[in-house]
């Protein structure tokens, strides 16, 4: 069943976004790259918008080696933090003012991220996006059992999505947004709800999945203190 030719499905016009940054930590890493793209039900590409910005501190050798673009690269290619983060906020807002969903994966930590930069450079941040698809998460609640990592590459490679340039914000914006309609076409029972009924569901199926791992690493691997947060699609 090819739910994308249902009429109004989620998965007929999906926005897709990504980002690119000097680190892991939401509060303090800054955005070095990131792309915000529309895709049809198909999955091809009906708009995309490429950002490079000048983080305007150093980007650590660690994170370059992920995504590779470096300090110098940045700071000769890249245009201001403040520019970009506005633009892209922007072009969130005009996705979801279409009504398109827009598909994250690993939501939480680039919309987190996204909300902290926003605030740091005096730009009024998206309060409450919605509706979210978040492809890590549906997959971790429709295919719970499945044994191997989550990763996007690896997710992906599972739906036979080709991702072409993990870690390049445009390949990893592109390849989530098609898993997702992967996801629908693959579990249309579970998934045919509207986009404002999925974006709920995830809400509830993070904070399963994140109480899940909580007790996974306190009971099996003696980390008695440690808490993973099941709030989604922002950590505030």
């Amino acid at each position: 069943m090819n739910v994308s030719n249902n009429e109004g499905h989620w998965s007929e016009s999906v926005g897709v976004f990504d980002l690119e940054t000097t680190g892991i930590d939401v509060s303090t890493s800054r955005i070095v790259s990131a792309n915000v793209s529309l895709l049809d039900h198909g999955g091809n590409i009906v708009s995309r918008t490429d950002w490079l910005a000048d983080p305007g501190v150093p980007i650590p050798e660690q994170a370059s080696r992920i995504h590779g673009i470096t300090t110098e690269h940045a700071r000769a290619m890249g245009r201001p933090a403040a520019a970009v983060v506005e633009e892209i906020v922007t072009a969130l807002r005009e996705i979801l003012a279409m009504g398109a969903p827009i598909v994250i994966y690993n939501a939480p930590y680039d919309l987190s991220l996204l909300r902290h930069e926003a605030l740091r450079h005096g730009i009024e941040p998206l309060a409450d996006p919605r509706p979210v698809i978040d492809p890590l998460v549906i997959d971790k609640a429709v295919d719970r059992y499945r044994k191997g990592k989550r990763t996007l590459d690896v997710v992906a490679a599972h739906y036979g999505v080709e991702l072409l340039a993990a870690h390049d914000a445009s390949s990893d914006a592109i390849a989530a947004g098609r898993v997702a309609q992967a996801l629908a076409r693959t579990f249309p029972q579970a998934l045919s709800l509207d986009a404002a009924e999925l974006h709920e569901m995830q809400v509830g199926w993070c904070v399963a999945q994140a109480q899940s791992f909580q007790t996974y690493m306190r009971t099996k691997k003696g980390r008695v203190d440690f808490v993973a947060s099941g709030e989604w699609p922002i950590r505030v």
